[in-house]
């Protein structure tokens, strides 16, 4: 994607971000799939080159299985490089308690393992992610902490880029995933002081890929116990309860391990379990 002609208003946000990067020798680029990284990976190899540049991509239980393929899809059309990293973080028992501070120890242990695992076998002199602008002045994002305690860049936000300007690079970057929505990590599924098991992150990915199967894009089950609260944006919450759509995402859902099936009349809500306990 090297070769993308850009308008002016792009080729100016793209100067910021590349600034805000600098020269580092090797860069590891944590990478989700999502726009932020996505962005972030792409001006990466764009401006240091695909020799230069690693995409890592974290895999645990708490990534589902849909964005783990999609993540590989986007650093192939990018053309960067991709390896794994198996993460532990829900041997973390601050990570299981799933208090207001869950995404901290999560990071911890992405930022950690990169340190110990591959900075050495893949030279790395640097690592990034994708905080943006918007992100870093939200109080809920105690991922922030741990890229701080480990020295992790976020050229994105240092360039001052908001989550506008950064889909709309990534659209003049022609980027796969530029109207892509928000996929939060699963356990984001879960209220805090609930704890975070495997089986109940299993029933999340295997609730919401039952959504998206049915033509659901932006979506999000809640676990409530026995309850799977569905989140979708206001404009599928009608076709969502006619048949034979209904029964179909009733049956679905009800598969995946859970036994009532409700949907939220209030749409999709970012950060409705941190914000109200962080922001108090």
């Amino acid at each position: 994607m090297t070769d993308v002609e850009l308008s002016q208003d792009a080729a100016t946000l793209l100067a910021r971000v590349t600034a805000a990067l600098g020269n580092p020798a090797r860069l590891g680029v944590a990478f989700s799939g999502g726009v932020d990284s996505s962005v972030l990976l792409a001006v990466a190899t764009r401006s240091l080159g695909p020799s230069r540049t690693l995409a890592v991509l974290g895999v645990s239980a708490s990534l589902a299985g849909a964005e783990r393929r999609e993540a590989h899809a986007v650093a192939a059309a990018i053309g960067a490089p991709l390896v794994e990293l198996v993460t532990n973080e829900l041997e973390r028992p601050e990570y299981r308690a799933n208090g207001p501070d869950r995404c901290f120890h999560c990071k911890t242990e992405l930022f950690e393992r990169i340190d110990d695992e591959l900075v050495s076998r893949y030279g790395l002199s640097a690592v990034a992610y994708g905080e943006n602008a918007d992100d870093a002045r939200r109080p809920d994002r105690p991922g922030a902490k741990a890229a701080t305690n480990h020295q992790v860049l976020r050229p994105l936000a240092d360039a001052g880029l908001t989550k506008a300007e950064v889909r709309r690079l990534a659209a003049e970057l022609k980027l796969p995933v530029a109207d892509k929505p928000a996929a939060p990590c699963l356990a984001s599924r879960i209220p805090h002081f609930e704890e975070v098991t495997a089986e109940k992150l299993q029933q999340i990915d295997d609730a919401e890929q039952v959504l998206h199967d049915l033509g659901f894009g932006d979506a999000r089950v809640r676990h409530h116990g026995d309850v799977a609260r569905i989140e979708l944006v206001p404009a599928d919450l009608g076709r969502a309860i006619v048949e034979p759509l209904r029964s179909d995402l009733l049956r679905g859902v009800r598969a995946a391990g859970f036994r009532f099936v409700s949907l939220d009349l209030g749409g999709i809500q970012s950060g409705a379990f941190t914000l109200p306990l962080v922001t108090r």
